[in-house]
């Protein structure tokens, strides 16, 4: 059986460290031209990413959130029931926790995305509350 992971990684220690050696007017250059590809990077994500999903919005969230808790409700349900006869697990019934697990992880997964994507930019909130 495989399995796949999904996920995203921060390294928090990505960022310009100048080389002993540099000069200054070279780390000054360097540090313009990653800054150019970084704003680069955001608009190439802001305009993709708007066009595919247009704004976020409480019930875009709310959808989300519902059907990551109905995942794992029906995930965590079925390992209560199979929990009833633990030495009677056949192949079949693990198979099927671990595409419920998967299926869970990856709706929580798309919720952080979407979050993330507000959070740096990429697409607005539109709040339903003004002021």
């Amino acid at each position: 059986m495989s399995t796949r992971m999904s996920g995203f990684t921060r390294y928090s220690s990505d960022h310009f460290e100048p080389q002993e050696d540099m000069d200054l007017a070279a780390q000054r250059r360097l540090r313009g031209q990653l800054e150019h590809i970084d704003y680069t990077v955001f608009a190439s994500n802001r305009e993709v990413i708007q066009a595919a999903l247009g704004s976020a919005d409480a019930e875009k969230f709310q959808r989300l959130a519902v059907a990551a808790a109905l995942a794992r409700a029906q995930w965590v349900k079925e390992a209560l029931v199979m929990a009833e006869n633990p030495s009677g697990f056949e192949t079949r019934q693990a198979m099927r926790l671990a595409e419920l697990r998967s299926r869970y992880e990856e709706l929580s997964g798309a919720y952080e995305a979407l979050r993330r994507m507000v959070e740096r930019g990429y697409i607005t909130y539109a709040s339903s509350q003004s002021g």
